[in-house]
């Protein structure tokens, strides 16, 4: 119920990978593979491999402004309902309390449990506390190291660096991973030592979502993906709280955990809760110097689409190696706040309507979509509802008038009388009518503000 509630709520791409702030998260991957920008970037400022790979970054990974009572403050005024750190990236660095590793911020770098103490902060805003683990991509993450001179492969530092396992079918180009039946298969070892992980992430913080990203899916891991939802489920009865977890492509079995697509959409209504996650920037999910980021009236957009179609928006950032959020992402989550402080009941709480909405601006399916659509148009409208309550979310503000074509009397979806319409956020009486065509409505004088707007539709009772 939280999560079918709660709609909104914010990731967090925070570890090593944010001192070098160069590309993207990737970094550790692709500063091994040579002829990268990010290799020939790495010889540049730190030198070879052999003398500083990425394990030298952890001791300047120091977190000294870390404050999660701050960070949970901020993620409450962006109006979020559930917080999703990573708590182990594809670099192998956990940033909680592993009890098998000693390559986690409680032992170096921070020295702080990161994970365990923002999960503290987010309850005690009532927040919902959720967490990733990507550690099933360490197979074969750090491979490119295996190619020519580096610290990946001394043994000294194996149990970082990890199996580093060379596919057939990855050829070490910056963007090629191994497919999800390739060979070799992840040994016995690794998949039990990825259980176990797992479950002692679910033992010590409780959380009540799970994220899992896409290597999961490998045939190698069906019997072990069971026994975990087994064990997290049961976990979850025990503590009394509802928990989900979230996967890629096919990886669970339609109906067993909760579709998520990276950078996507879909084009119209699921009937099972799925999820969006995407980033506040279009290059990179980590911290980077130079980042390219969406505007906060873009992410709202993708917001109203994604809860239309029965989803939830996971909106990342990316905290700066010291801690800090960068200013333009807090201004990004606080601009989004705003907008959910006034219109934030068309959001929270809502079910999808008869139809996702209305509009020329095609949205494409799949992940990896959401840069490819046009620009919403102020006709491009998002349906909400709850009982007797229609909202009609303007994805761009028309100027003087708004019109509802699903709402005409030629409509086969208008049952019953609309008895009452208003603008969220404003107090003046709006002048509306019902025709062939749709519902007209004369937005107030004065409202010049760009962001997506919302009409609260009231109908006679038994409707929609």
């Amino acid at each position: 119920a939280w999560y079918e509630d709660g709609k909104f709520g914010i990731f967090i791409h925070w570890g090593v990978y944010a001192v070098p702030a160069f590309s993207n998260e990737w970094y550790p991957r692709t500063m091994y593979i040579q002829g990268t920008p990010e290799y020939e970037h790495h010889i540049q400022t730190y030198g070879p491999h052999t003398e500083f790979g990425y394990k030298e970054f952890i001791p300047l990974f120091r977190a000294e402004h870390y404050d999660p009572a701050a960070w949970a403050e901020l993620f409450d005024q962006a109006g979020a309902r559930f917080v999703v750190p990573v708590a182990e990236h594809h670099d192998g660095f956990a940033m909680y309390n592993c009890s098998t590793s000693r390559w986690t911020a409680v032992q170096m770098g921070p020295q702080r449990d990161v994970v365990g103490e923002l999960a503290q902060a987010v309850r005690s805003r009532g927040m919902v506390f959720g967490l990733s683990t990507h550690r099933a991509e360490h197979w074969w993450f750090m491979n490119g190291g295996r190619t020519f001179p580096s610290d990946v492969q001394d043994p000294a530092y194996a149990d970082f660096y990890g199996p580093a396992i060379q596919h057939a079918d990855c050829d070490g180009t910056q963007n090629n991973t191994p497919a999800l039946d390739s060979q070799p298969y992840p040994s016995q070892e690794f998949l039990d030592d990825w259980l176990s992980r797992t479950c002692e992430l679910v033992d010590l913080y409780q959380p009540q979502l799970v994220w899992f990203d896409w290597w999961i899916g490998h045939a190698a891991f069906a019997q072990h993906l069971q026994r975990f939802a087994a064990y997290y489920y049961n976990r979850g009865q025990e503590w009394g709280k509802g928990v989900a977890i979230n996967y890629k492509y096919t990886a669970y079995a339609e109906g067993t955990a909760v579709l998520d697509i990276e950078r996507g959409q879909l084009s119209d209504i699921r009937p099972l809760l799925w999820q969006n996650d995407t980033s506040v920037s279009n290059n990179s999910w980590c911290y980077v110097q130079e980042q390219e980021y969406k505007s906060a009236q873009a992410l709202l957009q993708d917001l109203l689409d994604v809860v239309s179609k029965n989803g939830a928006l996971l909106l990342n950032i990316g905290p700066r190696a010291d801690g800090t959020i960068p200013e333009p992402e807090q201004a990004i989550l606080r601009t989004i706040g705003r907008w959910l402080a006034i219109n934030g009941e068309a959001i929270y709480s809502t079910r999808p309507w008869k139809i996702y909405g209305e509009g020329p601006t095609e949205v494409a399916a799949g992940a990896f979509t959401d840069t490819q659509r046009a620009p919403f148009t102020s006709a491009d409208i998002s349906f909400t509802c709850t009982a007797n309550t229609l909202y009609a979310l303007f994805l761009a503000r028309p100027d003087t008038h708004a019109t509802v074509r699903s709402l005409g009397t030629a409509s086969t979806l208008l049952e019953g009388a609309i008895t009452a319409v208003e603008l969220l956020g404003s107090t003046a009486p709006l002048t509306w009518s019902v025709a062939q065509d749709g519902l007209d409505i004369q937005l107030p004088t004065g409202s010049h503000d760009e962001s997506p707007c919302v009409f609260k539709i009231q109908f006679a009772p038994a409707h929609p």
